[in-house]
């Protein structure tokens, strides 16, 4: 075969696999919301401000559904981020509190915002490593785990301050992380979801842990025969996701001032609706950090531009629930087709 006739072939190849890939028509999706409320409110959507706060309003989500991406490209899910998010601001303002004179963190300095932040950390890591143990040990179903969890968590957090909120969030981080911004304007709320996103897409895609992520995920006892220690990858994901979980506790904690115990409800399956928008199977193996941020922005995107063009909340709801149904179907499509070859 010629030069020619090999470079007309990879083209056909890397047009189907684009053509057939969930990431490429769900960001279709996207770009196509994007034009659509940039016509009908030309002088509201398409400006920088609602571009900032669209990336504002997305970045802690982010943070969870990067995390949640890794979870369910192994065929598990975890249900219980939204409440170890809620736990870890908790026991982080706790922790500035009690390091505070008075009890009062308002004026408190990096040193303590600092130790705030590895407290976050450390309870949200402490969280995933539970729920690691459960599932890859123990063997008890993902779903059953993280339903525990979820309300373990919740509870938690609930009893360290009487299930009340706590308010006094240090002056300095909300002015530096919560509502700071660097090189002209980017909030730095955004550039951290960006750094970890960017790394997170590094290890799914490049590193031999995103290999085996994969692989636990497309067959873990095949993976297990091939020599991966299925049950050590296992509890560090859910580990990397409760330590991520952790950081978007920080990082709302930051945001608004406040451990909003009741903020973060639907936050859980806010995440897992993102990333399986975004193409990733929820039968393993497949998926992508790229699709999970596209599928992050569709209901936010949706959210603001109904709100902009004057279209009630529910609709969102609606054309959300619509495009998640649609993504699924997708993925059962293309497996029965793979399953046929």
């Amino acid at each position: 075969m010629d030069t020619n006739g090999v470079h007309t072939i990879e083209r056909q190849s890397l047009r189907t696999r684009l053509l057939t890939a969930n990431t490429f028509w769900i960001g279709l999706v996207l770009l196509g919301l994007v034009i659509v409320f940039s016509v009908l409110a030309p002088d509201a959507f398409p400006t920088v401000f609602t571009a900032q706060t669209l990336l504002i309003e997305t970045a802690v989500l982010l943070v969870l559904a990067v995390g949640m991406t890794f979870v369910i490209i192994t065929g598990g899910i975890d249900l219980s981020v939204g409440s170890v998010l809620i736990f870890a601001g908790m026991v982080s303002a706790k922790t500035m509190e009690a390091m505070s004179p008075n009890g009062n963190a308002l004026n408190a300095g990096w040193d303590v915002i600092l130790v705030g932040l590895v407290v976050a950390i450390a309870g949200g890591t402490a969280w995933g490593f539970l729920n690691g143990f459960l599932i890859a040990v123990a063997k008890i179903p993902p779903l059953i785990v993280t339903l525990g969890t979820l309300g373990a968590a919740l509870g938690a957090a609930s009893l360290i301050n009487n299930g009340s909120d706590i308010r006094t969030v240090p002056t300095e981080l909300r002015n530096t992380l919560g509502y700071g911004t660097s090189f002209g304007g980017i909030p730095n709320l955004v550039l951290v979801a960006v750094v970890i996103t960017a790394v997170a897409a590094w290890l799914l895609h490049t590193t031999r842990f995103g290999r085996h992520t994969y692989a636990v995920g497309s067959n873990a006892e095949a993976a297990r025969r091939s020599g991966i220690g299925v049950t050590r990858h296992l509890t560090l994901v859910y580990l990397l996701t409760g330590l991520l979980a952790g950081v978007a506790g920080f990082m709302s904690l930051a945001y608004y001032g406040s451990t909003t115990i009741s903020a973060h409800a639907t936050d859980n399956l806010n995440a897992i609706a993102a990333v399986v928008m975004g193409g990733t199977s929820l039968f393993g193996g497949i998926g992508s950090v790229l699709g999970t941020v596209i599928g992050v922005f569709i209901p936010a995107v949706l959210k603001k531009g109904f709100n902009i063009v004057g279209v009630q909340d529910f609709w969102q709801m609606i054309a959300v629930g619509a495009v998640l149904i649609a993504a699924v179907w997708f993925d059962q499509q293309r497996r029965r087709a793979r399953n046929r070859l």
